[in-house]
């Protein structure tokens, strides 16, 4: 499967109030793998950034100056994005801006929906830790991930870790089956050990009953008998 790791930079927090977005990037899995492809492109928003905007990303009015808009580069990331799951980490946030950007165009473009499956980390990590932070921060402390790169957020950045985040997630048994120089354990995908029973644990100790018990045990069937009308289902066990 061809998955894209996708983060976005905006201007605000809500598209419906004229906030567009200012950074695209993405990074690209094939088979679980990081390929080395990713797309990255800084735009001009055509407004001006909220200052707490600035504050989280650092990205300001100035820099994007001469930076190209949507429509610009709008081909070349749906090239990039086309036919592949996109991995996003609250993936409603930047499916509705990217869905903004492409209704605003004067040429009639297609949906996220129809272009690409989308996976949203943040959902997937609430439902493994509920009542816990899920945020990109707390999961890379709680997969041990290195984020120490991450004094401000970044679209291809945040891309990067949340590839490595979601692969440690998503990290478990990939086969149910061993061969044959697994028996004692291996190593799966994900890089977890596979865990099995020794074959020189000690045996469980077998206690066979004492002619006392048997005794009491047929008289409380005969008791079933008498109360049931009819031989009851322990006498048709060997």
């Amino acid at each position: 499967m061809r998955q894209i790791v996708l983060d976005t930079e905006t201007t605000g927090l809500d598209p419906s109030q004229g906030h567009r977005i200012i950074e695209i990037g993405c990074v690209e899995l094939q088979g679980r793998r990081l390929t080395g492809n990713a797309y990255h492109q800084y735009l001009q928003p055509d407004r001006e950034i909220d200052a707490g905007a600035i504050e989280v990303h650092g990205i300001t009015n100035e820099f994007l100056q001469d930076k190209p808009r949507f429509v610009d580069v709008v081909d070349d990331f749906i090239e990039f994005i086309r036919g592949a799951e996109l991995v996003i980490h609250n993936a409603p946030f930047d499916v509705g801006f990217i869905n903004n950007e492409l209704g605003l165009l004067k040429a009639e473009q297609p949906r996220i929906k129809d272009l690409c499956g989308v996976l949203d980390t943040l959902k997937m990590a609430r439902d493994m830790h509920p009542g816990q932070r899920n945020n990109l921060d707390a999961l890379c402390k709680r997969y041990e991930i290195d984020n120490s790169s991450r004094d401000k957020h970044g679209a291809l950045l945040d891309a990067e870790i949340l590839a490595d985040v979601y692969l440690a997630m998503t990290g478990g048994q990939v086969a149910l089956t061993l061969s044959a120089g697994d028996e004692a354990g291996g190593q799966q995908q994900g890089g977890s050990d596979i865990r099995r029973l020794s074959a020189d644990r000690p045996r469980l100790q077998v206690v066979q009953a004492t002619a006392e018990e048997l005794a009491e045990h047929q008289q409380y069937l005969e008791k079933l008998d008498q109360s049931s009308g009819a031989d009851c289902v322990w006498r048709s066990i060997d």
